[in-house]
């Protein structure tokens, strides 16, 4: 950008709008652990007095367990007047989905998804926001209840956000749950771009809660060799992703043996996604309108989140590595290309030598199946410039061939409260793991179906 934040929030008239509205306090934010931190400078008003507030909100304080956004951050925000300001900045973006692939994207305040918002029922929050896109945009509060002339749809209940000018959006929570937010303007392009984030409303009454995850399930179109998404795309998507990133740069989810673990799952993509968790049988709790009552709640180990849905699991942590991940095949994979024939079965031998001459380092692959893609990427085979490997992380017993809409989740006995760090692959008891009794194809006497 030519400018900076603070010179469009001057240009504008954020400064003004927040001056009016009355004395600022101390502002205050959670960083990526949760842990209380000081909110830029660049974001606090000159013109307004600062005064002294209350301490911020931390994971020891009574009121919530602070939500961890799979490889994000939580918005900072100021206490002003006893209204909670938030400002969000709509921009271009570099994002990093993995290893080896960027694309320019749209997004909030420097990432996509966009900073979750965290407040607490019954708050009265102020949402500012700015443009700095070159189209005119919105945004939308999925799932809360507002009036009408805050819901963020352009043309029906707001004019649209021109480039340059920041709006203001104020209302008073009424409800708690998982919710997101997202444009209402170009929705399918701006969507496509990477314009979302989650906004999570805790309960005024706190809840037994030991580790609160969460993340939004998307998918892009990025082309081989190309560095921006493409919008257009209705259902051929190469990309599938949590917070906007592919396994293996999908962060782990880092429990403590037995901490009531949550993870709220929002679907901003245009596919449903069956969401399968491995090692325990979760219960099902919540959605866009908060928590069930427990009557409500019912046993899973996959949950179906349909497009513009949530959904909230809840488990208690057991010790292991265990998988999470969708459980559509093709969305564990990368960079998938749809038109490719099946080489399954076919014999290749000598079209890998004759294709080299007209595409130097083609090497050819599938006959036995799609594993040995990754064994090829490893070795160094490199595929079109800005390109995911299809299938890729390396785990203690080999390669583990997979990508996309897929992590761990990461229980041991002696995480420390607030710590989040990956701690390592599993040590299994012994005697706890599958091992090799034999490499004859003909080993034992396996039953078949009579014919």
């Amino acid at each position: 950008m030519s400018v900076s934040r603070r010179d469009i929030m001057l240009a504008t008239g954020t400064v003004a709008l927040a001056s009016a509205a009355g004395p600022v306090s101390r502002a205050v934010a959670q960083d990526h652990s949760g842990h209380a931190m000081p909110m830029p400078a660049e974001a606090a008003p000159a013109a307004a007095p600062i005064v002294e507030g209350p301490e911020p909100m931390s994971p020891r304080d009574g009121r919530y367990t602070p939500v961890r956004t799979l490889n994000g951050w939580t918005l900072p925000y100021r206490m002003n007047g006893g209204v909670k300001e938030f400002h969000l900045i709509a921009e271009e973006v570099q994002h990093e989905f993995g290893a080896g692939s960027t694309a320019t994207c749209w997004g909030y305040n420097g990432s996509t998804p966009g900073p979750t918002i965290e407040a607490v029922e019954g708050d009265r929050v102020r949402i500012f926001v700015t443009n700095a896109l070159g189209e005119h945009t919105t945004v939308h509060w999925h799932g809360l209840i507002l009036p009408a002339g805050m819901d963020g749809i352009g043309g029906l209940t707001q004019p649209p956000i021109q480039p340059g000018e920041t709006y203001v959006y104020e209302f008073t929570l009424r409800q708690h749950g998982t919710h997101m937010y997202h444009p209402h303007a170009d929705e399918m392009t701006q969507m496509a771009y990477g314009m979302m984030g989650l906004f999570i409303i805790h309960p005024r009454q706190r809840e037994a809660i030991d580790r609160d995850f969460a993340f939004l399930l998307h998918n892009w179109a990025l082309h081989p060799g190309t560095w921006r998404p493409d919008p257009a795309v209705m259902v051929d998507f190469d990309l599938w992703t949590f917070n906007s990133k592919v396994f293996p740069a999908i962060e782990p989810l880092v429990a403590r043996t037995g901490d009531r673990v949550r993870i709220r799952v929002g679907n901003l993509s245009m596919w449903n996604h069956p969401v399968h968790l491995h090692g325990v049988e979760f219960q099902v709790t919540g959605s866009d309108g908060g928590r069930w009552p427990q009557s409500q709640w019912r046993r899973e180990v996959t949950e179906t989140v349909s497009v513009g849905q949530m959904r909230d699991i809840e488990f208690t942590a057991v010790p292991g590595d265990w998988a999470l991940h969708c459980h559509m095949a093709h969305h564990t994979m990368n960079a998938m290309g749809h038109d490719v024939p099946n080489p399954t079965g076919v014999d290749q031998t000598g079209v890998e030598a004759r294709v080299r001459q007209m595409l130097p380092g083609y090497m050819a692959m599938g006959r036995d199946g799609m594993a040995e893609h990754q064994e090829h990427t490893d070795a160094g085979h490199q595929g079109p410039a800005n390109t995911m490997a299809m299938m890729t992380g390396r785990g203690p017993f080999g390669n583990m061939e997979m990508g996309g809409m897929f992590t761990l989740v990461k229980v041991r006995d002696d995480v420390a409260p607030g710590d989040y760090g990956d701690p390592g692959w599993y040590d299994h008891p012994p005697g706890t793991v599958a091992s090799r009794v034999s490499t004859d194809r003909n080993f034992g006497s396996p039953p078949r179906r009579p014919t």
